[in-house]
């Protein structure tokens, strides 16, 4: 399971201990960042960590809650992410402050840790978490770039849909859930599987609390 969505996150921990296991031990991107800009860039640019202050604009309210949650959100002496605000929120500075962001300039997107990927753009959307990471590992593996993913609805679950292709030899089977109201009967499925000693029907599994993702 994904663990880039703080609200699934949170929910799996309240509901789900079972599950906890298998929730992918990788951080949301936003922390991932905070954690290079505090210790790797921090050292490229000279700078002591505490004298950097990182603000993350996400269009996601619970990402704040994801960068105080606990200390391990904390690779060097300071907080990786020292505040966070909503893309509504900037919307509404920009709007008291007087600033047309249409009527703005075009400017080059900053690189300060080298070119950013195809899979790195595709992330932000729904579905994209899985497929940034299935088509990475399908050109680490495979040695070419993979083609469209047909992503089906899931029979008899709502607002899931799945996939299937093959990587190393072997069929992966992928699935892609939002709404917290539809992921309980997701869970459910593989804990039968798991509980009759058979394969669950997913081997990766994309979850975003919010409707839509």
């Amino acid at each position: 399971f994904t663990s880039c969505c703080p609200g699934w996150v949170d929910y799996a921990e309240k509901r789900y201990h079972d599950i906890l296991p298998h929730l992918s031990s990788t951080k949301s991107p936003q922390q991932i960042q905070g954690a290079i800009t505090k210790t790797y860039w921090a050292e490229q640019m000279k700078l002591e960590p505490k004298k950097i202050f990182h603000l993350s604009i996400m269009p996601c309210t619970a990402k704040a809650w994801e960068a105080r949650r606990n200390d391990t959100m904390k690779v060097s002496n300071a907080a990786d992410i020292d505040m966070v605000i909503t893309t509504r929120e900037l919307g509404m500075l920009l709007r008291q402050s007087g600033i047309d962001f249409a009527s703005l300039p075009d400017s080059t997107v900053d690189s300060p840790l080298g070119p950013y990927s195809g899979a790195g753009t595709i992330f932000g959307a729904t579905g994209g978490v899985m497929e940034a990471a299935v088509r990475t590992a399908y050109a680490v593996t495979e040695k070419k770039e993979l083609g469209d993913l047909n992503f089906m609805p899931a029979r008899g679950l709502d607002a899931v849909k799945e996939a299937k292709l093959t990587l190393g030899g072997k069929e992966v089977r992928i699935a892609i859930v939002h709404q917290l109201g539809n992921v309980d009967a997701v869970v459910q499925k593989v804990r039968s599987a798991l509980a009759a000693g058979k394969e669950p029907p997913w081997h990766f599994v994309e979850i975003m609390a919010c409707p839509g993702g």
